[in-house]
């Protein structure tokens, strides 16, 4: 008898683009998600079942072009799969919808607010957050949440996102030399996660703190010597014998 499997007339991951190869038209496209990319590698190191995606390629049916967000977090997936990566990532393989996609807006729109939303609440995404920097007048900062099939805004920021386990938000930082506005991942409590230079600087700062303390603690016991020596030379002079003290 013969058994037919349709999942293996599909194009894997190896033979699909990574990407729908258009250019980023702003630099932010690339950094900010690299930035939450970061954090979480900083954040979960340990954990080994989650794939955030830049400007990668999401194959949701073998006859169409991916929808490419800047950025995008899956959980219950593989990290990676060994050390060439995911080329793409296609639904018919990984068997797991992305939680969030991220799109950061340029001063050319490219349907964020309208077709990619639409797309993405037609899928299934959870989460859907849209940054747009160069907004004046409305929030820059936007997370919606799929209910009935339908995205609702969530007000706040930072905003948290239970299914995830953290929040996200905006902030004034400094990240790869760069001061600006960020987007962050926080904890429950509100409190950002640190940038992997920010820990390095924290680190460096705890370390030197311990020295610090370290060298007090030497000088005060070295100090404290010095001060039983001269009673010890004082009680000599009276014709005491310190040890007889003791």
């Amino acid at each position: 008898m013969l058994n037919y499997d349709p999942l293996a007339c599909l194009p894997s991951s190896e033979e699909l683009p990574d990407s729908d190869d258009t250019p980023v038209d702003n630099e932010l496209q690339d950094l900010i998600p690299g930035l939450l990319k970061a954090l979480l590698a900083m954040a979960w190191p340990e954990r080994m079942d989650w794939f955030f995606g830049i400007d990668m390629g999401i194959y949701y049916d073998p006859d169409l072009p991916p929808i490419v967000p800047d950025g995008f977090l899956s959980l219950g997936v593989e990290r990676f799969y060994d050390e060439n990566l995911r080329p793409s990532y296609v639904l018919w393989e990984e068997k797991k919808l992305p939680i969030l996609a991220l799109e950061v807006v340029s001063q050319t729109y490219r349907g964020e607010y309208s077709t990619k939303k639409a797309e993405y609440a037609r899928l299934g995404f959870l989460y859907y957050v849209a940054y747009n920097p160069f907004r004046r007048r409305k929030p820059r900062l936007e997370v919606y949440k799929l209910v009935n099939n339908a995205y609702e805004l969530h007000d706040g920021n930072p905003v948290w996102l239970p299914e995830i386990g953290l929040g996200i938000g905006m902030e004034r930082g400094t990240y790869l030399g760069i001061p600006r506005e960020w987007l962050y991942w926080y904890d429950q409590q509100g409190q950002r996660l640190l940038t992997p230079q920010e820990q390095a600087k924290l680190a460096q700062q705890e370390t030197q703190q311990a020295q610090q303390e370290t060298q007090q603690a030497q000088q005060q016991a070295q100090l404290a010597q010095q001060r039983a020596q001269l009673l010890a030379e004082r009680l000599r002079s009276l014709g005491i014998d310190p040890d007889s003290l003791s």
